[in-house]
């Protein structure tokens, strides 16, 4: 679902002049709103890392290089 439409959803708490207090959301609006400010936070994270030059991985490997580590993942 696009965050325009999650956005509908919300129902606002107002003060005694209308004016917009708070924000209600559905639990599970939330929970998708936080997945996707996450995903938007790592494709930055990403962005910037490429942009520096780093090398990425992919997550298997990375899994697999922290289990060899004894991470469990």
């Amino acid at each position: 679902m696009r965050v325009t439409e999650l956005l509908q959803t919300a129902q606002f708490v107002v003060d005694a002049s209308g004016n917009k207090k708070a924000v209600v959301l559905d639990y599970t609006v939330w929970e998708e709103l936080l997945t996707l400010l996450e995903d938007w936070e790592d494709a930055e994270e990403i962005r910037r890392l490429r942009e520096a030059g780093e090398e990425a991985v992919s997550w298997e490997q990375a899994k697999a290089e922290l289990r060899a580590e004894g991470i469990d993942v």
